[in-house]
């Protein structure tokens, strides 16, 4: 299987990392490495004889994670990360109205379902006790950064 990261180089994760239960310390699901975040290839692998896992050392965390190729970019290919990731936890800076009435309250709490949305995607679709709404990131502040 031929690589296509090299020992030294560095990459960006383009997907949240979450723990899949192999990481000890933290519990299953718990964030890892955020989107975006840049790293350095450490050593490289295959499991199962078909996937080709790198092990990539996050400066910033200290984490060393092992992540998939599918999950890597090279730090040369074009970037934008967004103001949210999938699964943050929000709050609205001001009432959110359909017509006349109020569906989310100011301060109300919501989580991030999708990202990328609209034509510059900078919105993002946002549940607010059980519904979904396409919510601009400028009305929006990030109330939980994961580790």
């Amino acid at each position: 299987m031929k690589r296509q990261y090299a020992f030294g180089e560095e990459v960006r994760v383009s997907r949240t990392i979450r723990n899949d239960g192999t990481m000890p310390g933290y519990r299953r699901g718990d964030v890892l490495v955020r989107r975006g975040s840049t790293g350095f290839v450490r050593e490289c692998g295959i499991f199962l004889m078909e996937k080709v896992i790198y092990h990539i050392h996050f400066p910033d965390s200290g984490l060393i994670v092992g992540c998939r190729e599918q999950e890597l970019l090279p730090l040369s290919a074009p970037w934008h990360a967004g103001q949210f990731q999938y699964g943050d936890t929000v709050a609205c800076r001001h009432a959110l109205a359909i017509g006349d009435d109020i569906v989310v309250a100011a301060g109300e709490q919501g989580q991030i379902t999708a990202t990328g949305q609209g034509e510059d995607a900078d919105s993002y679709t946002v549940t607010f006790s059980g519904r979904w709404f396409q919510v601009s990131a400028s009305a929006m502040i990030l109330l939980e950064t994961p580790q």
